[in-house]
């Protein structure tokens, strides 16, 4: 008798079946880096939880520890299946872009150490899949985000963008969040 990974119902594979995902959203930044978690069953969305990790104050060195080691934490507790990180965008503070993206090789650093698998989205890309534009305001993310999570209340800004990755990672596959820019041309930061 062939083993249930092996069998065959109504012409698909039992292990071909996708089961439900549960997706990390990261925000990163060096003073408040978001996080979110949420489970996918198909086009079903859930909320499990956000939050910020504050890196406080002082030298760089200790504020990066502090995100590889809560972030950490956070996938050691939620144990996500996969990971959506938003990508470093160009500043026009070159520091401030620099400090960025610091963070976010901290950030990634805990999600390779965990072996887990990473997507990255712009925010462009995470407006246009959560509001249905890409030039959304952070408010209007927040709100979509708690209408489509139907959160009791609207977290904070961070942990917003955090679960706004995570939905643009979950509908990706789907269509509504698959927002390719092939066939476009870019010019000066805005799409042609």
């Amino acid at each position: 008798m062939p083993s249930s990974k092996t069998s065959v119902a109504a012409g698909r594979r039992a292990d071909s079946e996708p089961g439900p995902r549960r997706i990390l959203g990261i925000d990163p930044g060096l003073r408040a880096t978001g996080f979110g978690v949420i489970t996918a069953n198909g086009s079903r969305l859930a909320y499990v939880t956000c939050g910020c990790i504050k890196s406080g104050d002082g030298e760089l060195p200790a504020r990066l520890r502090v995100i590889l080691r809560d972030l950490a934490e956070v996938i050691a507790r939620h144990r996500p299946t996969e990971v959506a990180i938003e990508k470093v965008f160009v500043n026009v503070n070159p520091q401030s872009t620099l400090r960025l993206g610091e963070a976010r090789g901290a950030a990634i650093a805990a999600l390779v150490a965990a072996s887990l698998p990473v997507a990255e989205y712009t925010a462009l890309q995470i407006k246009q899949a959560v509001v249905g534009h890409g030039k959304a305001a952070k408010e209007q993310v927040g709100h979509m985000v708690t209408r489509l999570l139907a959160l009791p209340g609207e977290p904070s800004r961070d942990a917003a963008d955090a679960l706004a990755c995570a939905i643009c990672h979950a509908h990706g596959g789907q269509g509504l969040g698959n927002i390719a820019t092939r066939g476009f041309r870019v010019r000066k930061g805005r799409l042609v």
